[in-house]
């Protein structure tokens, strides 16, 4: 298969004072030094969506409000993904959940790995981000890149103020891996859808 695998990263929260934009941009680094994939970021903030409050998921019932078909236009694009995860309450935000909702044919089948953070690393965010990408019928990658406990200390702008260059070491090798296996099952997905 010649073509490489269209990846996007997602940034999931909207937030004027988030974090995210820190991991995102280190991430989307990471992705872009490789040759396996084309990556591209996406901000939440550039697609207002509202509430979901179609009649059905797109999977039952085409959207009607242009901003949903929209959305589901843009991720219809790539052949997986990467979520920038902050941590909300133990869970991943509501706007990365209304935006996964608003979607449903345009994930299937397809590979996602995710940037998590928090003070536990975003563990529990992500572990409910693979729930809801089990029930889109998405796959998920076992490795994922944590920023948590000290390092997401050191480099939050509120606390240390560190740029993430100095945590990038404890990294690396967890982004290697995700991307890695995105990578590949970016590769199989294809192949069989």
């Amino acid at each position: 298969m010649a073509a490489k695998p269209r990846i996007a990263l997602i940034i999931g929260s909207t937030r004027p004072s988030r974090f995210a934009d820190t991991p995102a941009q280190w991430m989307l680094k990471q992705a872009q030094a490789r040759d396996d994939m084309d990556v591209e970021l996406i901000d939440l903030r550039d697609h207002p969506l509202p509430f979901f409050d179609e009649v059905s998921s797109n999977l039952y019932v085409p959207s009607q409000n242009p901003e949903a078909i929209r959305w589901q236009q843009k991720v219809g694009q790539y052949d997986g993904y990467i979520f920038v995860v902050a941590e909300y309450n133990h869970s991943i935000t509501g706007v990365l959940k209304n935006a996964l909702d608003q979607a449903y044919n345009e994930w299937v089948r397809k590979p996602f790995t995710a940037i998590a953070y928090g003070g536990t690393g975003g563990a529990r965010a992500l572990e409910h981000l693979r729930g809801i990408g089990i029930e889109l019928q998405m796959v998920s990658t076992k490795s994922a890149v944590h920023i948590g406990g000290g390092d997401f200390f050191s480099i939050h702008p509120f606390m240390g103020n560190q740029p993430i260059e100095t945590i990038e070491a404890n990294l690396t090798a967890s982004a290697t891996a995700a991307l890695d296996e995105l990578a590949w099952w970016a590769k199989a997905t294809m192949a069989a859808r």
